[in-house]
């Protein structure tokens, strides 16, 4: 009898390219897609890589079966020795971690969809949070898991968490950490649409079309203003709108805007 094969990270951290749209699909469904380290790493190197891509100008995060991803996966790795905890290496496995796989998102230079198809728990939905467009299956939900298991959020989700609903529901979302249905998500201001199972990839692949076929740099640019708008004070914030305005005004399809307005055509955008 041949020994079964673990999948390579390849197959479970899946990427193609087509069109301009960059696809990450999470693919472990029987694990409910928990993410192991390495394949967290692979996900910051794909995103930091859609970065640096011309050719990639948004991408889709999303997964298979019934679960977007249930948290980070505690189990033993094979050839993997637990270790002991020492002081200070915890603190730093979270900033190499779930800390640098959230700011992977926040920071990646293109558009990032998160098509959620189920369950995001824990790690999970920080993940959904982080992207900049959020599309919910109705089957899927969204869980502040870690007090169940006696933790403290990790992942940037208080920051995240506080941004999107505000202090007193942040908190009872985490305190409590009940299950948040697709359309209490949505009332809340989680997610931006909520669509049929069957039809979540399709509502991903329009706005993912969509963007891909808009000014990309305008795009990055406008991510890191209303990324940094409650961060700021307003002096800066003007100022960094200032900088914006005239780095996009130095790429093509800024002034490529600006022409078209003038001749009264539609605009056709190259993403550089």
């Amino acid at each position: 009898m041949s020994e079964v094969q673990d999948p390579s990270l390849e197959e479970t951290v899946r990427h193609s390219l087509s069109g301009g749209v960059g696809w990450i699909t999470l693919d472990r469904p029987e694990a409910l897609n928990a993410i192991t380290a390495d394949q967290r790493d692979r996900l910051i190197a794909l995103l930091r890589q859609a970065s640096a891509d011309p050719q990639t100008r948004v991408v889709v995060l999303t997964a298979t079966g019934r679960g977007f991803c249930t948290g980070a996966d505690l189990r033993p790795q094979p050839g993997v020795a637990p270790s002991e905890p020492q002081p200070g290496n915890v603190a730093r496995t979270i900033r190499d971690g779930a800390q640098a796989l959230i700011a992977a998102v926040l920071d990646c230079e293109k558009p990032v969809i998160g098509a959620v198809n189920g369950i995001a728990a824990g790690i999970g939905a920080h993940l959904a949070l982080a992207c900049d467009l959020v599309v919910a299956a109705e089957s899927a939900k969204f869980i502040e898991i870690f007090a169940r298991r006696g933790l403290v959020p990790d992942g940037g989700g208080a920051h995240l968490l506080t941004r999107l609903v505000g202090v007193h529901k942040a908190k009872e979302l985490m305190f409590f950490a009940d299950d948040v249905p697709a359309a209490e998500a949505l009332a809340l201001g989680l997610v931006n649409r909520v669509v049929p199972d069957a039809d979540l990839e399709k509502a991903a692949r329009e706005w993912a079309e969509r963007l891909a076929a808009g000014p990309t740099r305008a795009f990055a640019l406008t991510k890191n203003l209303v990324n940094r708008a409650l961060e700021v004070d307003r002096a800066t914030a003007f100022r960094e709108e200032a900088d914006a305005v005239e780095l996009n005004m130095a790429t093509h399809d800024g002034q490529e805007g600006v022409r078209a307005f003038v001749e009264r055509r539609a605009p056709e955008f190259t993403g550089h």
